[in-house]
């Protein structure tokens, strides 16, 4: 099975960097039934800044808005999602380093089941070169 490599947009929120403030913005997206592909966080300065790329966009941003949650910005990334085989990401990343594409942040894991996600992160002036060079086997 091909791997599936898609540009996505993801929602940036920035939190108070508190015990429990994650878990009740998550809770508030559950509670409305939004569906993430993907959500990641990460202390930037003295905030947290939560990425979330979301199954239903304007549903998320609904949910969003119900809960009070004040969205920074939408931008896109790429999705990956495919079997699991040794150095697949180095292959993602050398296939971008060859067009002249910087990453500017790659998080990757074993999904269990032979199977392996990624979602990466390019400068938004290479969002079309990234893509094809990621389209490009």
């Amino acid at each position: 099975m091909a791997d599936s490599i898609r540009k996505v947009d993801y929602y940036k929120v920035s939190i108070p960097n508190r015990t429990g403030e994650g878990a009740r913005v998550l809770e508030s997206l559950r509670a409305e039934g939004v569906n993430l592909l993907v959500f990641t966080g990460f202390p930037r300065g003295r905030r947290v800044q939560l990425d979330f790329v979301p199954e239903d966009g304007p549903a998320f941003r609904r949910a969003a808005k119900r809960a009070g949650i004040r969205i920074d910005g939408k931008k896109s990334c790429f999705l990956v999602q495919g079997a699991d085989r040794a150095g697949v990401v180095a292959g993602l990343a050398a296939r971008l380093a060859t067009a002249g594409v910087g990453i500017v942040a790659l998080d990757a894991l074993a999904a269990g089941g032979g199977r392996y996600g990624a979602i990466l992160w390019v400068n938004p002036k290479d969002l079309a070169k990234a893509s094809k060079a990621l389209r490009a086997s």
